[in-house]
């Protein structure tokens, strides 16, 4: 695979069955427990047993390792084990690994899963409390002293610089929140089911770090989710329709840091998410025009217009516009603003819906959902498709 050429992946693999636990704010067990409940599940809605699985992949940032999720899963051996790194921009790539051990046949059946506290244990919106001896510890400490603690505070200097470069008002920020929460409405599943909110809610919403209020930060959430990958020969022996890996790309930008990627040619764009963009269009041949549905990471809603334009859906600084408008269905779960916040996971799981044709937000006829991982971080990319 390579940044220059098209790759061949595609086609090859296919996610076969998701499954979650509940979204709380308060799980009452722990992570382990939770990922080897949502492992389960989704070993169900795929209609294999623990026996079938050989493979699982998980994030670096997950405290339940892979052989405790085996053991406590009933899984047997494993000839494959993979974690990614950066946080929530490992979501689409823990199912790139999954495709890459299924297409090459180090693995049959692989199980993706990502399960945590981050509400009652661990929450990541608190900031850093402490200082490590890394590398990545380093490049925070250029911004540490100067009162930038969380991802919420890292994200609002994007986010001013966007608004000040295309002469914007935060209002276009509010888009996004609107229809996340539009879509969580209808969703039962979702944090925020039965509780839309409008343009004014947004703008009553308090301050964290201006230019971003409340309602553009993402929630954080308890809970697990697995998703399960095997080759497409083999899913079309299993019960749900496979939603096919069409393509599948990891990307990191230029002089990248982990969400604060300061002192790169610019700050209005996500350069990070544009390797990501030409290598989808490139290995699947096919363009923004090509998408029926688009989950993309939320875990801040300037990031949600950024991705937008380095897609290519709209041009610079007219994703607001866009959004408004309706031009594309967006985050039909509600996203991680309306949903739940698990690291993007779940956003794949809403993807893998639309193929089936079961979500809440059915978008008529989706064949093709493009879904993306966390930003301003090293990130990954999906597009998922109908067989045939």
């Amino acid at each position: 695979m390579s940044i220059r050429r098209a790759d061949s992946l595609g086609g090859k693999a296919a996610i076969v069955g998701i499954g979650a636990t509940e979204f709380s704010k308060d799980s009452g067990r722990s992570e382990l427990k939770l990922a080897v409940e949502a492992v389960r599940a989704a070993l169900d809605d795929a209609g294999l047993t623990p026996a079938d699985v050989d493979g699982l992949v998980t994030f670096t940032m997950d405290t339940s390792p892979e052989i405790t999720v085996a053991q406590a899963a009933g899984i047997g051996e494993l000839s494959f084990f993979s974690r990614i790194h950066y946080g929530g921009g490992a979501a689409c790539a823990t199912v790139q690994q999954a495709a890459l051990a299924v297409a090459s046949g180090i693995a049959d059946v692989v199980v993706c899963y990502r399960a945590f506290n981050e509400r009652s244990g661990r929450r990541f919106g608190s900031g850093v409390q402490r200082r490590e001896p890394t590398a990545e510890g380093t490049a925070l400490g250029w911004n540490l002293p100067y009162g930038l603690l969380t991802p919420a505070s890292w994200v609002a200097m994007a986010a001013q610089r966007y608004l000040h470069t295309y002469g914007l008002d935060p209002e276009v920020f509010g888009h996004v929140a609107v229809l996340d929460r539009r879509h969580a409405a209808r969703n039962p599943a979702a944090y925020f089911h039965g509780k839309p909110i409008t343009l004014a809610d947004h703008a009553a919403s308090r301050w964290i770090v201006e230019p971003l209020r409340l309602l553009d930060c993402c929630q954080e959430t308890d809970g697990g989710q697995a998703l399960v990958v095997t080759s497409v020969e083999r899913a079309r022996d299993l019960p749900r329709p496979p939603a096919v890996v069409v393509a599948a790309a990891q990307g990191a930008g230029r002089s990248q840091e982990q969400m604060t990627s300061f002192y790169r040619d610019g700050l209005t764009g996500l350069p990070e998410t544009a390797v990501v963009a030409r290598q989808l269009w490139r290995s699947s041949g096919l363009s923004p025009a090509d998408i029926d549905v688009g989950i993309l990471y939320d875990h801040f809603t300037p990031f949600v217009l950024m991705q937008l334009e380095e897609f290519g859906f709209c041009g610079p600084g007219e994703a607001g516009g866009f959004v408004a408008a309706d031009a594309l269905p967006l985050n039909t779960h509600g996203g991680q603003l309306g949903e739940a916040y698990l690291h993007g996971m779940n956003g794949i799981a809403e993807a893998v819906r639309q193929i089936r044709g079961t979500s809440v937000n059915q978008v008529a006829g989706a064949a093709r959902s493009l879904v993306t991982a966390g930003t301003g971080v090293p990130t990954s990319g999906l597009v998922l498709g109908a067989d045939g």
